[in-house]
């Protein structure tokens, strides 16, 4: 009997197999039509899920508003690698704010489109977990409270990672930053404290509220569109690991994040004017030190009996919270 070679194709990138998809399957990031608003050329340091999750969103909000489009950006870290004076990899129409002032920056930009007639431009603010959820708080809420036409993203990677990778408000329990240090009896960030703004967010009403995570392209993708979709204030909030602040290797990124989404640390949501509408269900549920092992920044967490339990704690309630698990699920 004659033997035929099976060929196997990648079918999630611009390679032939992706020809394999139908086009409703394939991401933005698969399509030659792409927009590259985030274009080569930055300085982000090697497997940096911060400048994944800014093309990745980018350029589906451009295919969104057929690339009609601009953006305000907080300072941190995103700005600083995106647009070394004199240059910038944005190729789209892009404006630097404050630390503090994105949601502010943007919700002007809006207001000048508004009055000026142009329905067609939309307005999305970006910035770090510290510009959002610490610097940039109240300007944030008050964009929320406004109902302002712009969607906010949040690329969070738990930490001030620009300068210097010291404790945000969106730090998890024990992690090892610059000014949380594995010492004494409790080492590492202090539990029970910070901010879960996508359930600020939630509180305060808005249309539409996700999160998302860079290993789920096509969930991110599609949360993104979206939220284009919506008119008034939205917010995305997408995990971003940080291989040089969490200590892992830059070939990981995409494994820890997912590691993050299966083990429950962070759950995939949807919500509609304060309302949970949907939630990503987790495939094979696994422990939290799957996750935690890839990570310098947990190496003390492994060691200690308690706060690892604390960690699983957080991950066992979130699945109950957020119903990642069927009922006839593991």
């Amino acid at each position: 009997m004659p033997h035929q070679q099976v060929k196997f194709y990648q079918t999630g990138t611009l390679t032939v197999g992706n020809r394999l998809l139908d086009k409703a399957q394939r991401t933005v990031q698969a399509t030659m039509d792409r927009s590259n608003s985030l274009d080569s050329g930055h300085r982000a340091c090697q497997g940096c899920g911060e400048a994944l999750g800014a093309r990745y969103a980018i350029d589906a909000a451009m295919r969104a508003t057929d690339n009609q489009l601009i953006a305000a950006n907080a300072t941190g870290c995103l700005e600083v690698f995106t647009t070394p004076y004199p240059e910038s990899a944005w190729r789209i129409p892009w404006m630097h704010s404050l630390f503090g002032n994105a949601p502010s920056v943007a919700t002007g930009i809006a207001a000048a489109l508004r009055v000026k007639g142009r329905q067609d431009v939309r307005v999305i603010a970006q910035g770090g977990d510290g510009g959002t959820t610490d610097i940039g708080f109240g300007a944030l809420s008050g964009m929320f409270e406004r109902n302002d036409d712009v969607l906010y993203i949040c690329y969070d990677n738990q930490a001030y990672m620009n300068t210097g990778v010291q404790r945000s408000s969106a730090t998890p329990g024990s992690a090892r930053t610059a000014t949380t240090m594995p010492l004494g009896a409790e080492p590492g960030a202090e539990f029970d404290k910070g901010k879960n703004v996508p359930l600020i967010a939630m509180a305060h009403g808005i249309p539409y509220v996700a999160t998302a995570s860079v290993d789920r392209l096509h969930d991110l993708e599609a949360k993104v569109e979206k939220a284009m979709s919506i008119r008034g204030a939205r917010y995305i909030q997408v995990f971003v690991p940080c291989p040089l602040g969490w200590g892992s290797k830059p070939a990981d990124t995409v494994k820890v994040a997912r590691l993050a989404v299966e083990s429950g640390l962070y759950p995939l949501f949807e919500a509609e004017y304060g309302e949970l509408t949907s939630a990503t269900k987790i495939r094979r549920k696994l422990p939290v030190a799957d996750y935690l092992k890839l990570q310098r920044r947990f190496a003390h967490t492994l060691k200690s009996e308690t706060q690892l339990a604390r960690l699983q704690a957080v991950a066992d309630n979130n699945i109950r919270r957020f119903g990642l698990i069927d009922e006839q699920g593991d």
